[in-house]
């Protein structure tokens, strides 16, 4: 089972980090296009270069049309691929500041009583996601410019979310082990394995 809550986590981790490569370049070439398209429109180039302006707006220089819908829905996507990660390898933001004193044991208890509560926030926020995805399924919403589904996006999400939600209860679970054993399982931030 280790080994593939592993696997699922690397593997979304991995999809999630292609989605968001391929948005930065996405979003970076818009950017340029919007720069380009907004330099020949400019009064010296419409008053002395008019023909060849146009015929580099012509080619299609611009602004991507919806990259904002893409950059909406590839960014939630990611967000929820890069949790099963975090979650597993116990990577998530934690400030020790009233723990740091206590002894091993205590940190264990206080981690898997985390753990438990952030698998359950995980479990509601993954079940509002696919509230919401029936919504749109039924409705048949799509996007203003590209015009796909939403629930498209709410779906890649929700899969990513589903991978999230197993990974929380597995690390809820062992972690509680880990407490009542006084033994690390899981790799965690202070570097026990």
């Amino acid at each position: 089972m280790h080994r593939l809550i592993q696997f699922l986590v690397r593997l979304t981790a991995l999809l999630g980090g292609v989605v968001l490569l391929g948005l930065i370049v996405l979003t970076t070439a818009s950017i340029v296009g919007r720069s380009i398209n907004k330099f020949f429109h400019t009064e010296f180039f419409d008053s002395n270069f008019t023909g060849l302006s146009q015929w580099v707006l012509d080619l299609g220089v611009g602004e991507i049309n919806g990259s904002y819908e893409l950059l909406e829905a590839g960014v939630a996507f990611a967000i929820f691929s890069f949790l099963p990660i975090c979650q597993f390898y116990g990577a998530h933001a934690t400030v020790d500041i009233f723990t740091s004193f206590l002894g091993r044991r205590s940190n264990r208890w206080i981690a898997a009583f985390w753990e438990v509560v952030l698998a359950a926030v995980i479990i509601l926020i993954v079940a509002q996601l696919y509230g919401g995805m029936e919504r749109y399924i039924r409705n048949g919403q799509t996007t203003l410019f590209l015009q796909f589904p939403i629930w498209w996006s709410y779906a890649a999400s929700f899969a990513a979310g589903a991978v999230a939600s197993v990974t929380a209860v597995y690390c809820a679970v062992i972690r509680i082990i880990e407490a009542t054993c006084d033994t690390p399982i899981l790799p965690s931030e202070h570097g026990e394995h």
